[in-house]
């Protein structure tokens, strides 16, 4: 549908790079799945995973994201081959799997990992050479969330990675009264209130919260979605991650202390860290993904951090 020039300036000439899309070969599968962290985000599970006699299918890739949430990764290796339906296809088939899809996750990333699997929102990541006009007008019609990738490779050795269609908002596969119960995050063990996921839910949070501080969770919220049309938000059990390709910025609300906490995914060593608003958690363990830690308790912490903000989102 589109197409991409890559060019090589040489004094004050310029000269087209060759750039190669005509099909997905195994080659770059196994390129994908060797490097899917550096890539999307994504720890690589299993290839060609088999979805036994009675479904008789064999899903391309199988990770488990930055937010612990499953994703399947199918390959168009054909322009007419409706890699779309294939994928919601499996997509049902793990959400009725979801034990078999523990287990993996057990024997590559350990227990621990497996327990804290999210199925809110699994994910279904087509890549391809391209997409016609028809698979881009179809994935805006399912309330999945779909997300398409077209990619290039060049002479040089570069690998070029499009997002040519992600949902804005995340939807939940699972509604919410059916998800386990999670330990409450540790800003807010005391004082807890009977229900249960008051401690786990951003809306419940939001509601506790006072006007002035919503406002400011609003404001932040509005600026990260306005910083590109790319950006993508996730609501998970205990943030809201705003992402492209990757997590750029997880924030959470703590209506007790009255603050609006934010992770960036930025370098803290290559930032001025001033005590009360931002920190360096690179070993502090945390919800979220992101090593730089901001603490916004009014809308002159909300100017403060905008510069950084800004930055996170352009080197996602």
């Amino acid at each position: 549908m589109s197409d991409v020039k890559l060019f090589r300036i040489d004094h004050e000439l310029v000269h087209e790079v060759p750039g190669q899309a005509l099909q997905v070969e195994k080659s770059l599968q196994n390129l994908f799945e060797a490097n899917l962290e550096q890539l999307l985000g994504i720890r690589f599970l299993a290839s060609e995973h088999s979805t036994g006699t009675v479904h008789g299918g064999r899903i391309d890739t199988l990770g488990l994201d930055e937010d612990d949430c499953p994703v399947i990764i199918e390959f168009k290796r054909a322009v007419n081959e409706n890699v779309i339906n294939q994928g919601l296809f499996y997509l049902d088939w793990l959400l009725d799997h979801r034990k078999e899809f523990q287990w993996l996750v057990m024997e590559k990333l350990g227990s621990k990992t497996a327990n804290e699997v999210d199925w809110s929102a699994p994910r279904l990541i087509c890549i391809a050479g391209d997409f016609t006009r028809y698979d881009q007008h179809a994935v805006k019609q399912i309330a999945r969330n779909i997300e398409l990738i077209r990619y290039r490779r060049f002479d040089t050795g570069l690998l070029m990675l499009e997002l040519v269609h992600a949902p804005k908002q995340a939807k939940s596969a699972v509604p919410a009264a059916n998800l386990p119960e999670s330990p409450e995050p540790p800003n807010e063990r005391e004082n807890a209130p009977e229900d249960p996921y008051a401690n786990s839910r951003i809306d419940y949070k939001l509601q506790r919260s006072p006007p002035e501080l919503r406002d400011l969770f609003e404001a932040v919220r509005q600026y990260l979605i306005g910083l590109g049309d790319d950006v993508q938000v996730k609501e998970l059990k205990f943030y809201i991650a705003f992402k492209r390709l990757k997590n750029f910025t997880c924030a959470e609300i703590y209506p007790q202390v009255k603050v609006v906490t934010l992770y960036l995914r930025l370098d803290p060593k290559t930032v001025d860290l001033e005590d009360g608003f931002s920190r360096d958690v690179t070993k502090i363990g945390h919800f979220g993904t992101g090593n730089l830690e901001l603490s916004l308790k009014n809308m002159d912490d909300f100017a403060r951090a905008q510069p950084l903000l800004r930055r996170a989102y352009e080197g996602s």
